[in-house]
């Protein structure tokens, strides 16, 4: 399994937005969507604004694959339900993060349905090339 550099997740973390796009069944990509993030330890993690309904995060559910960007990084990446165990740390890191905005963007991302629209992010390996 792929890990991320410190350095791509001080990147990354040190982005206001992050851009997520999910693969569709051919492979191609779906146009981004821009969203929050947070990073904590060695695993990033997205969480849908509006709910399990909104449309980039079902699609990134169900593909489970896709392409993430910021900071000048850009990554193919799984995406997977986050582990319950995580929710406080990350709620206080994205308010530590977010709450410059005021509390309705920050409450969207951190209110009470949020655990089940939290994925973790992990890189993909790389294709290697056939020879």
């Amino acid at each position: 399994m792929e890990q991320w550099t410190a350095d791509e997740l001080r990147r990354i973390d040190a982005s206001a937005e992050l851009r997520v796009a999910s693969e569709r069944p051919d492979g191609s990509l779906r146009p981004a969507t821009t969203i929050w993030h947070s990073a904590l330890g060695d695993a990033l993690y997205i969480r849908s604004a509006h709910g399990p309904e909104n449309g980039w995060f079902r699609r990134a559910l169900h593909a489970g694959r896709g392409r993430i960007s910021a900071g000048g990084v850009e990554k193919d990446v799984t995406f997977e339900l986050a582990d319950p165990s995580v929710r406080a740390e990350l709620d206080r890191a994205l308010h530590q993060k977010y709450d410059r905005y005021g509390p309705a963007p920050i409450a969207a991302i951190t209110g009470g349905d949020v655990l089940e629209t939290t994925l973790k992010v992990t890189p993909r390996a790389e294709a290697k090339p056939r020879g």
